[in-house]
């Protein structure tokens, strides 16, 4: 597996962590649907979060959170629609990205970006 490949992994694992600390109830990790993945959906106070979660090891090339662009919302998008068209019980929707930066040996730094919309 590449090393990019490794490194998302683990900030997937960082980021249930996270989100389970923040209260949420994780209810899937990698739902896929077609080409498209969601990273993790969780559910917190009634609202359904279809979450992005983006990993670096430094900001050479711009913050994680950067890296989300058009095509990935919408491919994020057609992966939700997919999944509430399964699951018509969610009413209250967000899609969030989670933003993990791990550089060298200090302690990841998490920036959680709420409710985003890209046009």
């Amino acid at each position: 597996m590449a090393s990019h490949n490794d490194l998302g992994k683990f900030g997937e694992g960082l980021a249930k962590d996270y989100v389970l600390g923040k209260g949420f109830s994780l209810l899937h990790r990698n739902w896929v649907h077609a080409s498209c993945e969601i990273d993790l959906i969780a559910s917190k106070a009634g609202v359904l979060h279809f979450i992005e979660v983006k990993t670096r090891r430094s900001t050479t090339f711009g913050f994680p959170e950067e890296s989300v662009d058009i095509k990935k919302f919408r491919n994020i998008q057609k992966a939700a629609s997919k999944f509430l068209y399964l699951h018509p019980e969610w009413k209250l929707i967000q899609f969030d990205i989670l933003s993990i930066l791990l550089v060298n040996d200090r302690a990841p730094e998490y920036f959680y970006i709420e409710d985003v919309y890209l046009t």
